[in-house]
């Protein structure tokens, strides 16, 4: 026997004894200070080439609640990792084959989110920090003590669950306001996205342009959601909700005295989105002074706050939107070229609801499944008869006020099926076969392609039908096969 293997075997021994013992109390209500056990159970994986030494640490883990397997070799273990799914990895430092470092490596690679303990008879300085260093989470000393051990595994498993609560978080915000939360498959929309694609990596100023409720801050959430700004603050001001004093302290910030209620120093706008990203909702609507400080900052970088004469350095893009037209403005002097100039170095133009009415359908279940799981509802669907009646709608308030239908008809539902029951007041009334609804049009669909008309009822029949192909072709008069390539060449 090696002299190295004797620690191994005396750890061995000693947690066997010390499992025979809690074994023997195991009647009594006494606590032998486990962790909680945890759900769903943490997997782990004990890669040893002690056979017996990797039973006992998975029979001590497991008895608190963690699910283990055993590996009793470096070269077993890394295929382990390769082909598992491992929230926690227990390794010895030396083996004969691929020692811990090797195995370290291998699980960062190929389960990048898994926490390493690496555990050794043979500890250095040295060595501890070259694993600290290539990532591991801890690294223990022989012989262990089996509470020490479990305890050091149950904070690798809060680590790991913590890590993933919040890349779960940054997956919600980048579906939310990534690209993918701009919902849309029409022409127009299809170019929007492109453009914000081109746009977003970039440091340019942004005017976004589109009628009230057409998501102009949806536009700028993803815009700095896809730029390496992401990790910054995102900081919106709405600029018509204001006065021009506020409006300037809240952009600027003020120092104590500055004006009757400025009891302390205050930090503005400005400050606080350093490193990120300022949206300036309804620009169009700023004071002639302020437009001017607002100039200063995209010219040098620097604000200075109400009431003080120190300039203060700060890094942070722009992004406006407006409702108005800012070249009527300019010409009726209420707002300055030279900033609008600065403001649009780049422009979107967001299009209405009516001009995207192929877009219905997909925001209709898009919303049907944001408000069910956020009312706890459970929705089957829509009828095809609230479908035509929300497509023939002329959507005055866009998106937002389709948007806020949708809630509302998922909040008052009780059978599961959205139906023209739960439509609201200016949609609840029925259509004449000779007179539409108060409020709907068909003039939406004026001025559009044939081919953007096919897709549109394509869309929707699909919809009708549930997604069953045969009977929306039935639906629409067309053979299956006609369908189907239809429904390749429109990239439904």
């Amino acid at each position: 026997m090696s002299w190295w293997a004797v620690p191994t075997l005396l750890i061995s021994w000693a947690m066997l004894y010390h499992q025979r013992m809690v074994r023997k109390d195991s009647e009594s209500p006494k606590s032998d200070s486990q962790p909680a056990v945890l759900t769903p159970p943490v997997e782990v994986l004990i890669v040893d080439n002690e056979k017996s030494h990797a039973e006992v640490v998975a029979e001590g883990l497991e008895r608190v609640g963690f699910h283990c397997q055993v590996a009793t070799s470096g070269t077993q273990g890394t295929r382990m990792i390769e082909s598992g799914d491992y929230d926690i990895i227990v390794t010895d430092l030396m083996m004969n084959d691929i020692d811990g470092l090797g195995i370290l490596d291998r699980a960062k690679e190929s389960l990048p989110e898994c926490e390493v303990i690496l555990m050794t008879g043979h500890g250095t300085i040295p060595s501890a920090v070259e694993a600290i260093r290539r990532g591991a989470f801890n690294y223990l000393l022989k012989p262990l003590k089996i509470d020490q051990l479990r305890a050091v595994v149950q904070k690798a498993a809060e680590s790991g669950a913590l890590r993933r609560d919040n890349l779960e978080l940054k997956r919600r915000l980048d579906e939310k306001y990534g690209f993918e939360g701009v919902v849309g498959a029409s022409r127009q929309m299809r170019d929007v996205i492109e453009r914000l694609k081109r746009i977003a990596p970039t440091d340019a100023t942004v005017l976004i342009q589109g009628e009230t409720g057409t998501g102009k801050e949806l536009v700028a959430q993803s815009i700095h959601q896809n730029s390496p700004r992401k990790n910054k603050p995102f900081v919106a001001l709405n600029c018509a909700a204001l006065s021009e004093n506020i409006l300037e302290s809240e952009l600027f910030g003020h120092i104590k005295g500055a004006f009757t209620d400025a009891s302390a120093d205050r930090v503005g706008k400005f400050e606080y989105a350093h490193g990120g990203t300022m949206f300036l909702d309804e620009v169009g609507d700023m004071p002639m002074p302020t437009q001017i400080k607002l100039l200063r900052v995209l010219e040098n970088g620097e604000i200075t706050r109400v009431g003080s004469n120190t300039p203060i350095r700060v890094n942070v893009r722009v992004l406006s939107a407006t409702n108005q037209s800012l070249e009527d403005a300019i010409r009726d002097g209420a707002f300055r070229s030279d900033l609008y100039h600065r403001l649009k170095v780049v422009s979107i133009r967001l299009p209405t609801l009516r001009e995207r009415a192929e877009d219905i359908p997909v925001l209709i279940d898009h919303f049907i499944r944001e408000f069910a799981a956020r009312h706890d509802k459970r929705i089957k669907g829509m009828s095809p008869a609230a479908r035509r009646r929300l497509l023939a709608y002329d959507w005055p308030g866009n998106v937002r006020q389709l948007r806020n239908m949708i809630e509302s008809m998922v909040v008052v539902d009780y059978d599961g099926l959205l139906d023209l029951d739960d439509l609201p007041e200016e949609l609840a009334e029925p259509a004449s076969p000779t007179e539409p609804v108060a409020g709907t049009t068909l003039t939406h669909l004026v001025g559009k392609s044939l081919d953007e008309m096919e897709r549109l009822f394509i869309t929707e029949t699909l919809n009708v039908a549930g997604g069953n192909r045969e009977e929306a072709a039935n639906m629409l008069g067309i053979g299956e096969r006609t369908l189907y390539r239809k429904i390749k060449e429109f990239g439904i």
